[in-house]
C-alpha cells in the first residue's frame, strides 16, 4: 500500500518539526507557485522512495526543502557563496545554479537539519553530481518530473523513473544539457561531470 505524503509523521530523526510546521516554514520563504511545485516534488519523491526502498521521511523532508533558497535575494546568495567558501566558479552563473548549494547551507542553519544525505540532495538537485545516493537521485528526478512539469519528453522521464531510477537520472541529465546547448547557455562544469558519470559511454 502506497503511503501519501500527507500521511507521513516525522520521527525527529532528521528534523525537530512536524511536517505541518515544516510546511509553514517553507511556504513563508516562497511564492504560492513555487510552494505548489515543492508539494509536487514531495509527492513524487515519496512515491519513488517507497518504490526503491529508501527513507520516506527523508524523501519528504528533502523534497520540501530542496527549493528553500530558490527565491532568496540574489545578493544574499552571492554573499553567502563567498562567506561560506563555496566554489567561486558559481559566481559566473546564476541563482538557478546557486540555490542548490546555498539552500543546503540555509536549511542547515535555519531549519537545523544536520543529515548530510538530505543536505546533499538539496545541494545537488540542480546539476546533479558524479556520485549520488538513492535519496539524491530521487530528489534530482522528482524535481524534473513532478506533476506540474510539462515539456517534451517528460512522460518518458516519468516512465523511466518508475522502472529504472538510474536511467531516469541519465535521461534527465542528457536532456538538460541538450536544452542548454540548444540555447547556447553556459554550462556549469559540475553538470558536465554529472553527464560524464551518468550518460557518457566508455
Amino acid at each position: 500500500m502506497m503511503i501519501k505524503s500527507t500521511d507521513i509523521s516525522y520521527s525527529n530523526n532528521y528534523i525537530q518539526f512536524t511536517r505541518s510546521e515544516l510546511l509553514e516554514k517553507v511556504q513563508s520563504k516562497m511564492s504560492q507557485k513555487r510552494f505548489e511545485h515543492v508539494l509536487g516534488v514531495e509527492k513524487v519523491a515519496v512515491e519513488l522512495a517507497q518504490r526503491y526502498n529508501d527513507s520516506i521521511e527523508a524523501a519528504s523532508i528533502a523534497a520540501l526543502t530542496h527549493d528553500y533558497a530558490k527565491e532568496r535575494d540574489p545578493q544574499e546568495m552571492h554573499d553567502l557563496i563567498i562567506s561560506a567558501n563555496l566554489d567561486l566558479d558559481l559566481l559566473q552563473y546564476g541563482s538557478e545554479i546557486w540555490h542548490g548549494p546555498v539552500g543546503a547551507i540555509l536549511v542547515k542553519k535555519e531549519l537545523r537539519i544536520q543529515d548530510e544525505e538530505i543536505l546533499n540532495a538539496i545541494r545537488h538537485h540542480t546539476v546533479g553530481s558524479s556520485k549520488m545516493s538513492m535519496l539524491e537521485q530521487i530528489i534530482y528526478v522528482a524535481d524534473y518530473i513532478e506533476p506540474g512539469r510539462d515539456f517534451p519528453g517528460v512522460d518518458k522521464a516519468r516512465k523511466l523513473a518508475i522502472s529504472n531510477l538510474t536511467l531516469a537520472v541519465a535521461f534527465e541529465t542528457e536532456h538538460i544539457l541538450q536544452h542548454l546547448i540548444s540555447k547556447k547557455r553556459k554550462i556549469y562544469p559540475k553538470a558536465i561531470e554529472t553527464y560524464n558519470a551518468w550518460v557518457a559511454k566508455n
